[in-house]
Formats: structure tokens, sequence, C-alpha cells
């Protein structure tokens, strides 16, 4: 209810209920993605968005109108729409004469632009085109990234950041096997990205473990790089700041190795080992008794 001079304003349950999932948490929710087109836009673009969309849902929101904005240029209206949507990544969709088939991939921290990097589809496979059984919608993904520039180039390594923020879903405890069957490969090589959307199939091998297949169900895109707008050093490692009580907590004398395993030190005393009892066994004895005849001297006898 609107709140008049000198009157506090009262919420419903309802309203109460949606100002709590707004704010700040120790765990937050899952990223959302705000899809949406420019002015201008092309069939391909229209339909990468909505594949893209597919494979997202449901934690994305589809902007079916279009918007005139330049990101790169005034980013406003993002932010704006990202605040109203609670979202906090999105995807552009435009087409001109210089920059044709443009998608511009970003994140935001505090609902202000962190990151965007722009790419370009030369070629574009949509997940109509491919007749195959697709993945159920909601399925997390596994990513695959290939290629030494996601290591080695700077720009490559923020945007194989971002695309993990974008397609990674929701954190989850554990994960059964046959919940693994969507796998999403990006492959950077002579300067091109290449990102292919594939379809895990476990067939019977005669043993426990199942025989592997992969089978492409789309959508498939040949991206290249274009422009970028990245986040300082000081602002990025902000954004990346955990609270205090998500930090785990250092325990003494235990470490683990590359595969998990635990291990621990224990400390001990100095031993004095003069007074360490030993067992005490008969055949231990007997020999002592051996060699203490062997060793004592043989009397000398005068003639």
């Amino acid at each position: 209810k609107a709140a008049r001079k000198g009157v506090v304003a009262d919420f419903t349950k309802r309203s109460k209920r949606f100002l709590d999932n707004r704010a700040a948490k120790l765990t937050e929710n899952v990223k959302g993605a705000i899809i949406m087109k420019g002015g201008n836009t092309s069939q391909t673009i229209t339909q990468t968005l909505k594949d893209i969309y597919s494979l997202k849902k449901p934690n994305a929101v589809l902007y079916k109108k279009k918007n005139i904005t330049r990101p790169f240029e005034d980013s406003t209206s993002l932010e704006f729409f990202s605040k109203k949507s609670d979202c906090s990544l999105f995807l552009f969709g435009s087409h001109n004469k210089k920059r044709p088939n443009n998608l511009i991939f970003g994140r935001m921290f505090d609902f202000h632009v962190l990151d965007m990097i722009e790419l370009g589809v030369e070629k574009y496979v949509s997940l109509a085109d491919i007749k195959v059984s697709k993945c159920p919608e909601g399925t997390k993904p596994m990513l695959v990234f290939a290629g030494e520039a996601f290591d080695t180039d700077v720009e490559h390594k923020r945007l194989k950041s971002l695309l993990i923020d974008f397609f990674r879903g929701p954190t989850v405890s554990a994960v059964r096997l046959a919940g693994l069957e969507h796998i999403l490969h990006f492959t950077a090589v002579d300067g091109r990205i290449y990102m292919r959307s594939y379809r895990s199939l476990l067939k019977k091998s005669g043993c426990r473990t199942p025989r592997i297949e992969l089978e492409e169900m789309g959508p498939s895109l040949d991206l290249i790089l274009r422009r970028t707008h990245l986040a300082s050093d000081d602002l990025y490692k902000l954004a990346h700041k955990q609270p205090k009580a998500l930090k785990p907590k250092k325990k003494k004398n235990i470490s683990h190795d590359a595969f998990g395993t635990k291990f621990g030190r224990v400390h001990m005393q100095k031993q004095d080992l003069s007074k360490l009892h030993t067992r005490k066994m008969k055949g231990l004895k007997k020999r002592r008794a051996v060699t203490e005849e062997q060793n004592t001297p043989a009397p000398i006898v005068e003639s």
C-alpha cells in the first residue's frame, strides 16, 4: 500500500515474501538471465535467442519486444530491466550492416554492468534443424572448454568465466549418472569460438559401467570475438568477494590432495626408546644364553 506522509506503509504477506526473496543472502538465488533483442534483428539472431532461452529455462526471461538500445554506448536500459527482473546475466541480440548477427553476453554486479563481450554469429544451426530427441527442460549441463586461448588470452579467460556463469545452472550437492545427459562444448581455435551442444546416451557395454555416446542436438554456433568491455581488476576482485560466514574454516594438520583424499598429521612427543617395553619371546632368551656362553672366556688350567 502507498505510504502517506508520517504513516509507515504496511506490507501484505505476498509483498513481504517478494522483498525477502530480493534481499541479500549468504547463499544467493540461482542467477537468472534476461534475453532481449535490439531495434534491428535478423531471423538468425531471433532464432538464436529463442534456442539459448530453451537451454537456459527456467532461469531466464525472454523479452519478445524490440528494445532500441546500444549496450556499449548506454547500458542504463539493460540495468533497469536487470533490476526489474532480478537477473544478473543478460544476452542482447542485434543486426546491422557494420556488425551483422551480433550477440552480446554480459553480467551485472549490484545491477551495474560488470563485463560485456560481443560475439558475431558466422554460422548457425538451430535446435529444430537437428531432428533428434532433446534434453528435458532445466537439465544442468556439463561445460567443456578446449583450446589454449581459454588459458592464456585475457579476453578469452574472461569469456570462459562469463559462459560458465551463464550456463552453469543451480548448484547441487549430488548428481546421478542418468542426469549427466547435456554437454556444452566450446572450442577456441584460429580466432574463432565453436559452440556445440550434445546429448549423452548411455549404452549397454556388457559390464557395470555403461558405454557413452554423444549425439549432437543443437544449437550449433560458429562465433567470432568482437568488442569487449571488461571490469577493472579491483572491481572484478570485489565482485568475487565472499562473506566470511561462507568461507570454510581451516582445520589444523588436515590437507587434501588433487583427488579430494583427506590426509591428517598427528604430532607426538619424543619417545625414550630405552624405556620401550617390547614383547618378550622365549626364542630370544635362549639365543642370549647361547651367545653369553660363546662370549665367556675359557678357564686357564695351570700345569
